[in-house]
């Protein structure tokens, strides 16, 4: 079992940037890792991945303004979100996948205001 803890969450003008962290208690090197993200009455979607070789991918809404991370050394991962929109706010999730298994984090609330 591996607990995942999310942290840089919060109020942001539309334009600027927030950087979130997700630390894992145990090694994450084998897994893929991801940030997901829930808007009010939305489904949950992925917003970017990074496998385990380090090849990311990205939901087209967020391309080329966030960019996953991660440092197996630390057992994190980040996600620097730049030129955010309000469209933006959403609790935002990591999750670590490795084959059928997956742990999720209790989200952090990002709010992008115009």
């Amino acid at each position: 079992q591996v607990q995942l803890v999310e942290s840089g969450g919060g109020l942001v003008q539309a334009g600027g940037s927030l950087r979130l962290s997700c630390a894992a208690s145990s090694s994450i090197f084998r897994y893929s890792m991801n940030w997901y993200r829930q808007a009010p009455g939305k489904d949950r979607e992925l917003v970017a991945g990074i496998s385990a070789i380090g090849t990311t991918n990205y939901v087209d809404s967020v391309k080329g303004r966030f960019t996953i991370s991660r440092d197996n050394a630390k057992n994190t991962i980040t996600l620097q979100m730049n030129s955010l929109k309000p469209e933006d706010t959403a609790v935002y999730y990591c999750n670590g996948k490795f084959f059928s298994s997956q742990w999720w984090g209790q989200g952090t609330q990002v709010t992008v205001s115009s």
